[in-house]
C-alpha cells in the first residue's frame, strides 16, 4: 500500500514538472510569437501614428510604410508627444475624407482605419499663407524623406534664351544679274548651279544689236572729235568733245566697263560680243541664262550669294521679348559638327508675332568666312543676357501652383515655415527672386512634394476644428473651402 502511495505521489510530480514546462514553453512562444508579430508591423515614417500589420502605403502621404519594433514605434510617438509623453487625441477622422471624423476609432466604407487626429498637429502648427501651416519634422524624418535644406544667395544670374534657328543668305549680299538692253546669249562661262565665282569673272558673252551700233557711235565721235581739235573756233573742238563724252557715257550706263570702253578705242573696231561680269564673289544660286536665247532688260540671268556672312532667323516665344535688345550676343551650335560653336549677335527683331507659335523672329549675324555655314541648316542658339547681381533660388526648392510660388523656410528643429515670395526672370534652372526672402535664410529642398502636402494637410485639418467648435466629434463638420491641389515643385513642371 505504501509502495501505491508513492508510485501515486510520484507520477503527480512528474506530471506537474512536464505542465510547467509545457507552460513555460507555451509563455515563451507566445511572447516570441507577439514580438515577431509586432517585428512585422509597419509604419508611415512621417505619420508614427499609421500603423498596419503589413507593408502598403500611407493613406494620408502615400509614403511606402516602413517595418518597425513596438518598442522603436512607440519611442517615436513618444518623441513626438514632448518630453510628457502624452499626446491628447482629439478626434479620428477618414483618411480618404478629412471632413468625415468619429470620436472612437472605426473603419470607413473602403475598410480603411480612421486615422487619430492630435492637438499637437492641428494646434501648434503656425499660420502661413492661405491653405498651409507650418510643420516639424524631426531629422530622423528628414533623412528617411531625402530633405535637404540650401541657403539663399546673391550671385550672377544672366537672363539666357535658348532656342532653335535656320541658317540663312545675308539679304543684303544676294545680287542678281541682268542686262540693260536687249540682247542675245552667245556664250556662258558660269554654266552651273553653285559654282562659285570671283569678283570680276566673267559670267556670259552677250551679242546686242543695240549696243553694236553704240560702239560704232562711239568710234565715229573719236573720230570726228579728233578732226575737230585743231579748230580755231573753240565751240567746235569742244562739240567735238562733248560728243565723245556724250557717247561713253551711254556705253556707261549699259554697264559696259571702263576697260571695255578703253579696249574699244584701241581696237578701232566694235565688238559682236560683250562681257557681263560677276558684280561680287559668291556662290551661283540660279542661272537663268541659257545658249542662244534672247533676253530683255528685265530678265535675270543669275543669281549669286556671298556667304562670308550668313544670317540666323530663330523664334523667340514673346514673353521672352523683354529679354532681349540689338547687339546682344549669341551662341550657336550645329549637330553635324559637335563642339564647334560660332560667335554673332542679335541684329534685328522682327516686328510681328505669329498667331499660332506665338513666337517672334530674330535675326542673328554670324561671321562664316570659312563658308562652314550652309543656308538652311538647322542650329541651337543660345542669345546672352547682361549678368547681374541677384537673389537667386534653384527652381525645383520653389512650389508653383500656378497663382503663386511658396517656399518652406527651415527655421531650426525641424520647423519648416511656408512663406509666399515673388520671383522675376527664370534660367539656368534658376529663379531670381524679388521678394520674400533674404540673402542667408535657409529654405528646405528635396521633398518639398510631401512637406506641400502635409502642410495643406495640417492646415485643413485646424480650419476643420475652428469652423465649428460647438460639434462633437464624430458630427459631419461642414467642409472648410477646399485648399487647391497640391502643387507640383516648379523644376518638375519646366
Amino acid at each position: 500500500m505504501n509502495k501505491k502511495r508513492i508510485l501515486t505521489i510520484t507520477l503527480t510530480v512528474a506530471l506537474s514538472v512536464v505542465a510547467g514546462g509545457v507552460v513555460l514553453v507555451s509563455s515563451a512562444c507566445q511572447k516570441s510569437g507577439e514580438h515577431s508579430a509586432a517585428a512585422k508591423r509597419f509604419h508611415c515614417p512621417m505619420h508614427p501614428d499609421v500603423v498596419k500589420d503589413g507593408p502598403g502605403d500611407c493613406p494620408i502621404c502615400g509614403m511606402k510604410l516602413v517595418p518597425i519594433e513596438e518598442e522603436a514605434h512607440q519611442a517615436a510617438v513618444a518623441g513626438a508627444a514632448g518630453p510628457s509623453g502624452e499626446r491628447k487625441i482629439l478626434f479620428y477622422r477618414s483618411p480618404m475624407n478629412p471632413q468625415e471624423t468619429s470620436p472612437t476609432p472605426k473603419k470607413d466604407s473602403m475598410g480603411m482605419d480612421f486615422v487619430a487626429v492630435y492637438s499637437d498637429e492641428v494646434n501648434s502648427g503656425e499660420k502661413g499663407p492661405e491653405g498651409l501651416a507650418t510643420v516639424t519634422i524631426d531629422a530622423q524624418k528628414q533623412q528617411l524623406l531625402g530633405l535637404k535644406t540650401i541657403e539663399v544667395q546673391r550671385a550672377s544670374f544672366e537672363t539666357s534664351i535658348r532656342t532653335t534657328g535656320r541658317v540663312a543668305y545675308d539679304e543684303r549680299r544676294v545680287h542678281h544679274v541682268h542686262t540693260r538692253y536687249e540682247a542675245y546669249v552667245e556664250a556662258i562661262e558660269a554654266d552651273y548651279t553653285g559654282k562659285y565665282v570671283k569678283k570680276g569673272d566673267v559670267l556670259v558673252k552677250v551679242y546686242s544689236p543695240e549696243l553694236y551700233a553704240t560702239q560704232k557711235e562711239y568710234l565715229m565721235a573719236l573720230r570726228a572729235a579728233k578732226s575737230t581739235s585743231g579748230s580755231a573756233i573753240p565751240s567746235v573742238s569742244q562739240g567735238g568733245q562733248d560728243l565723245v563724252a556724250a557717247a561713253r557715257q551711254r556705253l556707261l550706263l549699259w554697264d559696259i566697263t571702263p576697260q571695255d570702253i578703253d579696249a574699244l578705242e584701241k581696237r578701232g573696231e566694235p565688238t559682236r560680243t560683250l562681257n557681263i561680269y560677276a558684280p561680287i564673289s559668291g556662290f551661283v544660286t540660279g542661272r537663268m541664262a541659257y545658249h542662244g536665247m534672247k533676253v530683255m532688260p528685265a530678265d535675270s540671268l543669275f543669281d549669286i550669294v556671298d556667304l562670308s556672312a550668313v544670317w540666323v532667323i530663330a523664334d523667340v516665344y514673346e514673353y521672352e521679348l523683354p529679354r532681349l535688345s540689338l547687339g546682344q550676343t549669341a551662341a550657336m551650335t550645329l549637330s553635324y559638327w559637335p563642339g564647334k560653336s560660332w560667335t554673332g549677335r542679335v541684329a534685328y527683331v522682327y516686328p510681328a508675332v505669329d498667331e499660332m507659335t506665338r513666337t517672334v523672329k530674330v535675326r542673328l549675324e554670324f561671321a562664316n568666312h570659312k563658308e562652314e555655314l550652309k543656308p538652311e541648316m538647322y542650329a541651337q542658339v543660345t542669345i546672352h543676357g547682361q549678368p547681374r547681381d541677384a537673389l537667386v533660388l534653384p527652381d525645383d526648392v520653389v512650389i508653383d501652383s500656378g497663382t503663386r510660388k511658396v517656399v518652406f523656410v527651415a527655421e531650426g528643429k525641424g520647423k519648416l515655415s511656408p512663406r509666399e515670395i515673388s520671383v522675376g526672370d527664370h534660367a539656368g534652372g534658376q529663379y531670381e527672386v524679388t521678394g520674400g526672402l533674404s540673402a542667408g535664410e535657409t529654405v528646405a529642398r528635396g521633398a518639398n512634394f510631401l512637406v506641400d502636402s502635409e502642410s495643406r494637410l495640417k492646415a485643413a485639418l485646424s480650419a476643420m476644428t475652428s469652423t465649428s467648435p460647438t460639434k462633437a466629434p464624430g458630427e459631419r463638420m461642414k467642409a472648410p473651402e477646399p485648399p487647391s491641389p497640391p502643387a507640383t515643385p516648379a523644376g518638375h513642371a519646366h
